[in-house]
């Protein structure tokens, strides 16, 4: 199958080559896009298996759901079809990453993959739709492929020649214009026994301001807030950042307010393989949203499509009814709660570039191809040897047409330990998207006012 979509990766590019290069597609590529592609560039066409037709998403909230409210699960009569055991694994191989395989070898008693039915759930905004059709014949890679000409929205990529445009549509996806959440982020022992950090997170970006300025907020991509809620200790420092879009032109800007010291400074280790906030050393500032940041220390590989078991309609993970403690477990999350399907990825090697230094020697991606998300990522340490291994657990915000995460798990093969981010079970409400700021809201002066303690 991945030999199939070689071929069909293969020929695409080939094509592509009579375009200029680092460019869009062709006018004939990009008719295409909501014909036999979908409107962000997925084969809208299942495979006569497992993998259905997608058919527009989720576009209608489930009964009994109230804006507001925790998101009801519209697929909770689906049964389990099989289960993928570290007794039975290698049967379904080819459709595993080798950092999946691991994790069956790590905990041959505990962790276990329940697959249900897939569902093509994810759906956008017209406007969204609009735009990456737009993009397929307008945006293009700056030199070096480390930013964007032409871009406001959408995806820049629909149809990809090249594992960094790849990256750019996952890097740059839609997540509502704006967003703030109260999330939690655990970093259990060996035994399972953790402390919770939890943050108030709040994404931005530029054509969300309410005094936006085309010229001015050319190079912002978004802004990004992240206030420290607790534990005690902890409360009250506040990272900011601005996200840029060329990145060769201006890179990354960031800052930190400390509570202890009442003040502001910047913060160049918020980029890269720097130290995740509060994350015991179990995560880089890029391993959040699975991948963040500038594409620039890394060669980037389109290997083309396959099939791949990845966790999808991860509603289980994000109900009320459960607290922190029946999900965080000792090795890795509760593999009872969560819920993997069957779907098509587009699989991207990315090799860190002679010369330039990241913990990760190497990464393997695996992108959603309806959503664009990274789901899956193996990363592999500077000799080679499988490390670390994400996992996003995906779900749909429909009552905004936002496809995003439950939450994100990061395990670590040598210490026995692991990361998640983004539990709310516990919290009030949901995810808050479509407010506007204004880019005074997010100035080193407004995180000085901002600060507390």
């Amino acid at each position: 199958m991945l030999k199939q979509y070689k071929k069909v990766g293969s020929a695409i590019a080939l094509s592509l080559m009579v375009a200029a290069a680092n460019a869009s597609v062709s006018p004939a590529e990009a008719a295409k896009i909501g014909k036999s592609l979908t409107p962000m560039g997925a084969e809208k066409a299942g495979n006569g298996g497992e993998i259905t037709a997608w058919d527009g998403g989720i576009t209608t909230p489930p009964a009994g759901f109230k804006i507001g409210d925790k998101l009801v699960d519209p697929y909770a009569d689906d049964k389990i079809k099989y289960t993928i055991t570290s007794a039975n694994y290698k049967e379904y191989a080819k459709n595993l990453s080798e950092g999946q395989k691991a994790l069956f070898e790590k905990y041959p008693d505990t962790y276990r993959m329940p697959v249900y039915p897939t569902h093509r759930s994810s759906a956008y905004p017209q406007a969204i739709y609009d735009a990456s059709k737009t993009n397929a014949t307008e945006t293009t890679l700056v030199e070096g492929g480390n930013g964007l000409n032409n871009f406001v929205n959408g995806v820049p990529f629909p149809i990809p020649a090249t594992g960094v445009e790849a990256i750019w549509n996952h890097i740059v996806r839609y997540r509502g214009g704006s967003v703030s959440r109260v999330v939690g982020q655990a970093t259990p022992q060996a035994n399972g026994t953790y402390s919770l950090v939890r943050f108030k997170d709040e994404f931005t970006f530029r054509n969300k301001l309410k005094d936006y300025d085309a010229e001015k907020d050319q190079n912002v991509l978004f802004y990004f807030k992240q206030d420290v809620v607790s534990p005690a200790r902890l409360a009250g420092n506040v990272l900011l950042v601005h996200e840029t879009l060329d990145q060769i032109k201006e890179p990354r800007k960031a800052w930190v307010y400390n509570a202890g010291q009442r003040r502001v400074r910047r913060a160049p280790q918020v980029a890269y393989d720097g130290p995740g906030t509060a994350s015991d050393g179990l995560r880089t500032a890029d391993n959040f949203d699975m991948f963040n940041g500038a594409p620039d220390r890394y060669d980037w590989e389109l290997i083309g499509k396959q099939e791949l078991y990845i966790p999808y309609n991860s509603y289980k993970l994000n109900s009320g009814d459960l607290k922190y403690d029946e999900i965080v477990k000792a090795g890795h999350i509760n593999q009872d709660l969560t819920r993997y399907e069957l779907h098509r990825v587009w699989k991207v090697v990315a090799t860190l570039k002679e010369g330039k230094r990241h913990v990760y020697g190497k990464r393997t991606f695996y992108l959603d191809e309806d959503t664009w998300q990274a789901t899956i990522i193996d990363h592999y340490d500077g000799r080679g040897q499988l490390w670390r291994v994400a996992e996003a657990h995906n779900i749909m915000f429909y009552d905004y047409s936002v496809p995003w995460y439950a939450v994100e798990a990061l395990y670590d093969l040598n210490s026995g330990r692991y990361l998640v981010l983004g539990l709310d079970n516990e919290e009030k409400g949901s995810y808050k998207f479509g407010f506007e700021r204004s880019s005074g809201d997010y100035t080193p002066a407004a995180l000085r006012r901002a600060g507390r303690r």
